[in-house]
């Protein structure tokens, strides 16, 4: 952390970006904050009405009579497909590349705004047919596709709210969403392909299902994608091409209200059951298109590329919908960076003439790994000279990977926005403009035009610039999250807590702000959610999971810094019977690890299993996370222990495996 608070190193942004730009240089940027700060409600009206279609104009800007409760542009009417596709085809995009597909054995599929625009209405169409209507819910549980896209647009269409599952969740964690959103119909594919396999997707479906309370959910339409064989059930489940067979190509939206929820995704909390973080409609889509806009300068020339999966936030709001509503063409891929080699992400930026790539940190420190042992897959053995923009989202970018990206992706001309945002926030809050913000690696720098990020104490007082505190947000702003499905109590709770005044929005992260440039620096999670390769996940949950095992008594799970994954989950576990060693400790580790992986999904597997007789207990029985935290990275503890009931286990845990 001590590189990061000292990073001295300064990239200013190239000046023939800078002529063009989106906002060039910092007094345009300025001038938009200055902006927001003078007229807050005019700053967001007047953008909502330059970049929105809007069926009844809003007359109202922002409602904070019940906070932390806000509304943006209530009384409006709008739909977000229509934003994404008719109005592409009103404006001369008709016959422009809407979407390149690149499927994972590198089969490439183009589809015009105008193909885009007629799946998706016949889709649409096909879902009313089977009754679903505005309000209903609907889960898509599907890998990377044009069909998932369409799905996810075809629901906007009719108003229709979705909850996108990812792909590599477990038949529980998928039948826990299902029933805590309500859902009366899933979307899924038969299979879907990664790094040269097949892995089961209708399956799984089936099982989560079958395991109960789901008895809402009338149809399950299943995309072929592999032809794999696959069990349907009569009366329920459908082909998706079958069902939109003949249906017509257009399709009048449902107009709704710009606060009707667009979707709800589940994101981790810090206790057990995952929070449905609930997105409004007009504020959101109005964030998406304005951080195409700022973050990414995006022109009508531009190829966009976003790595991430539509089972994330970032492939919602930078694939299925900021892409499309500003008209450019994008990038949407289905495979893993490393297959059929670590070069496919290189060879997929030279093959489609990318000109924006938008990846994870993650990512790009297992890239530099493989380019270290395997030459032929450097960047530099590719031709990377059509890009003109690079971007990181997940998690904090440690400065020599930033350096590393910038000098062998970006050939030292490309700006990188680093750009620091949440699932429960929409879009971008923090970020370098491309064509304005001089650049720190590894600092998001500062927030967009309108964001009144700050950094304040746990008494919600500010802190001077140089000193480490919590992020916050001041005032509401249109893209935030509106609820958590179903519990507006630990909505209030978990983001606007009353130890903070009750009016900040709670990031859940720590923060350093630059004494001279102001400059933010994230410095990790203040709760217990872990951020594994930008997937954040909560303790909680990998823990009951462990305690789930029939042979585990007891476990804590925290997290170490990790070159790869950014953070690695390490679990410490007491089994209800002796303390295993050696071999018998490796297996049972790997045990417990693919229980894990099988109950929540593979992203969650502990990188570390160690067993111990008990943990690290307060006499009151409270486990002393923080110093298992200490020992997960190796470090002596230094800390007091004077009110552990059992100081001698910590020496056990760390000889541990």
């Amino acid at each position: 952390m001590e590189q990061l608070m000292q990073e001295n190193r300064i990239f200013n942004p190239p000046s023939d970006f800078v002529k063009n730009a989106a906002v060039p240089g910092m007094d345009a940027y300025n001038a938009l904050c200055a902006e927001a700060a003078k007229d807050y409600e005019g700053f967001w009206a007047r953008l909502a009405r330059e970049n929105l279609y809007w069926k009844k104009p809003f007359t109202k800007v922002l409602d904070e009579t019940n906070p932390p409760f806000y509304k943006w542009f209530e009384d409006g009417l709008t739909n977000a497909s229509y934003n994404c596709l008719d109005r592409n085809l009103e404006n001369g995009n008709a016959q422009k590349t809407a979407i390149i597909f690149e499927a994972d054995d590198g089969k490439v599929t183009n589809v015009t705004y105008s193909d885009l625009h007629a799946r998706v209405c016949q889709f649409a169409n096909a879902l009313r047919k089977m009754g679903i209507k505005s309000g209903d819910r609907v889960i898509i549980y599907m890998s990377m596709s044009i069909e998932g896209v369409v799905a996810m647009q075809a629901c906007a269409r009719i108003g229709a709210t979705h909850s996108v599952v990812f792909g590599g969740f477990s038949a529980k964690s998928l039948q826990e969403r299902i029933v805590d959103v309500g859902a009366i119909a899933v979307i899924t594919a038969d299979e879907q392909m990664r790094g040269g396999k097949a892995l089961p997707l209708k399956v799984i479906v089936d099982e989560a299902l079958a395991l109960g309370d789901c008895e809402k959910v009338k149809n399950v339409i299943v995309y072929k994608r592999t032809g794999g064989n696959i069990a349907m059930t009569a009366g329920r489940d459908s082909w998706m091409h079958e069902v939109v067979a003949g249906e017509a190509k257009t399709c009048e939206p449902e107009w709704v209200s710009a606060e009707h929820p667009l979707f709800v995704l589940y994101t981790s909390g810090s206790t057990g059951k995952p929070k449905g973080v609930q997105h409004s409609t007009g504020g959101y889509l109005l964030w998406a298109i304005l951080t195409m806009k700022w973050t990414f300068d995006i022109k009508p020339s531009d190829v966009f590329w976003c790595t991430a999966d539509i089972g994330w936030v970032t492939g919602h709001s930078y694939i299925t919908y900021g892409p499309l509503a500003v008209g450019c063409t994008e990038i949407v891929f289905e495979g893993v960076p490393t297959y059929p080699n670590a070069g496919r992400f290189w060879d997929t930026i030279q093959k489609h003439k990318a000109t924006i790539f938008y990846t994870a940190p993650t990512a790009i420190r297992s890239l530099i790994k493989a380019a270290s042992v395997d030459e032929s897959v450097h960047p530099k053995k590719y031709d990377l000279s059509s890009l003109r923009l690079l971007g990181s989202v997940g998690e904090p970018i440690n400065p020599e990977a930033w350096m590393w990206y910038y000098e062998n992706i970006g050939s030292s001309r490309c700006p990188i926005a680093d750009t620091f945002w949440q699932t429960e926030t929409g879009g971008h809050m923090i970020s370098p403009l491309p064509g304005a913000t001089p650049m720190v690696p590894g600092s998001c720098t500062l927030p967009l035009p309108g964001i009144m990020a700050a950094i304040v104490d746990e008494a919600g007082h500010d802190v001077p610039n140089g000193s480490g505190g919590i992020l916050v947000v001041k005032r509401p702003w249109p893209s935030m999250i509106r609820t958590i499905w179903g519990d507006n109590d630990r909505f209030v709770k978990a983001y606007f807590p009353e130890e903070l005044g009750g009016t900040l929005y709670l990031a859940g992260d720590g923060a350093i702000r630059n004494k001279d440039t102001g400059y933010f620096t994230i410095t990790g999670r203040i709760d217990d959610v872990l951020n594994v390769s930008g997937h954040r996940m909560g303790t909680m949950e990998i823990e009951s999971c462990l305690v789930a095992n029939p042979l585990v008594a007891e476990a804590a799970v925290v997290g170490r810094p990790d070159d790869m994954t950014g953070e690695a989950i390490c679990a410490f576990v007491v089994l209800k019977g002796g303390r295993p060693t050696g071999d018998d400790a490796k297996k049972l580790a790997m045990e417990l690890r693919n229980w894990v992986g099988k109950e929540i999904g593979p992203i969650a597997k502990p990188k570390d299993v160690r067993f111990g007789d008990n943990l690290p207990k307060t006499r009151s029985g409270k486990i002393m996370r923080r110093l298992l935290r200490v020992i997960a990275k190796g470090e002596e503890v230094t800390q007091d222990t004077s009110t552990l009931e059992n100081p001698a286990i910590l020496e056990q845990l760390k000889q541990a495996l």
